[in-house]
């Protein structure tokens, strides 16, 4: 099987990583996967934000999904306490921006597994992000100007293993 079926066969999200920082290499190889994607009409309208898992800003935003859900005292954060965190944004006036950071995403995840890697895809965020604080937010995460939060993933030093999900062919294939 090739490297990359393997990846996509045992992927799985997550949610407890060491205190291992990712090397540079390491980072900049998934970065890399990420540009590296494709996008409608080839805009390349992808950014990324990287941060390490200490930044306070990724508490500000805990908080303020757990304050639009009314949660508190949840056991972890949203990102698990993973050494790296990439947050993706897109242009607000391009209709394929949230596809493209999908896209991108995933590419992300699948180098992740490939170099033994975790990391868990995050879309809970999206609310605290794109609500009544969206500005400070884009400001705050160095958005480039007019483009929005889509999708971001954790990253790390796998602590925890995961089964991948099961499926079936039969239940989410139609073939006409």
């Amino acid at each position: 099987m090739s490297e990359i079926l393997k990846a996509i066969e045992t992927r799985s999200s997550t949610r407890g990583y060491t205190e291992e920082k990712l090397t540079k290499e390491e980072l900049d190889r998934l970065i890399l996967a990420g540009l590296q994607a494709p996008t409608a009409a080839n805009r390349q309208e992808i950014h990324i934000t990287v941060l390490d898992g200490s930044n306070p800003i990724l508490a500000e935003i805990e908080n303020e999904k757990n304050r639009l859900r009314g949660l508190k005292d949840l056991p972890h954060n949203f990102y698990f306490e993973a050494p790296v965190v990439l947050l993706l944004s897109g242009d607000k006036s391009f209709y394929w921006s949230q596809v493209d950071a999908g896209i991108a995403v995933e590419n992300i995840a699948l180098a992740a597994e490939g170099m033994g890697l975790g990391s868990l895809i995050i879309g809970c965020i999206k609310d605290a992000l794109t609500g009544e604080k969206e500005a400070y937010f884009a400001d705050a995460l160095r958005f480039p100007e007019g483009w929005g939060y889509e999708i971001a993933i954790a990253l790390g030093h796998k602590a925890v293993e995961k089964e991948p999900h099961t499926y079936s062919v039969q239940d989410n294939v139609t073939y006409l």
